[in-house]
């Protein structure tokens, strides 16, 4: 006999449980990068990034990155991994909160177009205006006609930006439920990931086929030729992360960039006539790190 979920749909109880057999049987199947392997390549790959925003910032280029996909895809992982490396005035995150009250009585859109790039710059989006396809639809935090108005728009709104010129590319990163429950499972009990879980993320897993649903019904009215989504497996973190970034530069044309030499003097100018100030002037921090050493050397 079938055991009903939470709603008391046996039929939903055995597609959950042949989901999480299958989840099983590919990672079975599916070899796993080996971790020497992986920094090597992660390294490279962030090695040809930093070659790439170099590219932006001395050809102007401005480019838009949209990191979207169910809760504890590996998004934010992938976000860190890309960033690493790369400077902060040129690459920027936007991880939007919710909408304040005048947020709500604007544009829908208008609030994302203020983190939009100006030129020599990358803003790479954690979450974005598909806000609106995803949770804003199935939790009901927005209208019928809100959500009709943001499928018309939205093409309309990307073939605006790409005829700005900006480049855009837009990445959904796709985890079965099985490995999604287990994540969350491992943030809850983990100190310093438990904050990444909330009472949303419970109802994406009650809520996981409505959640599919929303999801295919975006991509039939926003995956377009000219702003194609590009669907990234991610039951692998390791593998979703390098996946990811070597498609992103696999589509973007950039080149190597001259950089003048930097010359260090070999050693500073001594003018002869300064004295530094006593150390008990100025207020430092308590060595902690040497108590822990010196703690250490005792044991």
């Amino acid at each position: 006999m079938s055991t009903p979920t939470h709603d008391g749909s046996p039929a939903k109880a055995e597609k959950s449980e042949r989901a999480r057999k299958s989840a099983k049987r590919s990672k079975r199947t599916e070899p796993k990068i080996s971790d020497a392997v992986y920094e090597a390549e992660l390294f490279r790959l962030q090695t040809e990034l930093v070659k790439l925003q170099e590219w932006v910032r001395h050809s102007g280029a401005r480019v838009v990155i949209i990191f979207e996909g169910r809760d504890a895809a590996g998004k934010g992982g992938a976000i860190k991994r890309v960033t690493e490396y790369l400077s902060p005035r040129v690459a920027q995150v936007a991880a939007l909160p919710v909408p304040t009250d005048r947020e709500r009585g604007q544009w829908y859109y208008q609030r994302y177009i203020k983190h939009l790039p100006a030129k020599g710059e990358i803003v790479l989006f954690d979450r974005s205006w598909y806000n609106r396809a995803g949770i804003e639809k199935v939790m009901g935090f927005c209208t019928p006609q809100e959500y009709v108005l943001f499928l018309r728009q939205t093409p309309i709104f990307e073939q605006m930006l790409i005829d700005d010129g900006i480049l855009l590319r837009k990445y959904w990163f796709s985890v079965s439920e099985a490995e999604q429950l287990r994540r969350f499972k491992a943030r809850r009990n983990d100190p310093v990931r438990r904050w990444k879980l909330s009472t949303m993320d419970l109802e994406s897993v009650y809520r996981w086929e409505e959640y599919s649903r929303a999801k295919d019904e975006m991509m039939v009215h926003t995956d377009t030729p000219v702003s194609p989504w590009y669907v990234v497996e991610s039951d692998i973190k390791k593998h979703a992360r390098l996946n990811m970034m070597a498609h992103l530069l696999s589509t973007i044309e950039y080149a190597d960039v001259a950089t003048p030499e930097v010359r260090l003097p070999k050693r500073p100018v001594d003018s002869g006539n300064y004295q530094r100030p006593p150390r008990d002037l100025s207020t430092y921090v308590d060595d902690y790190a040497g108590r822990l050493a010196r703690g250490a050397a005792r044991t």
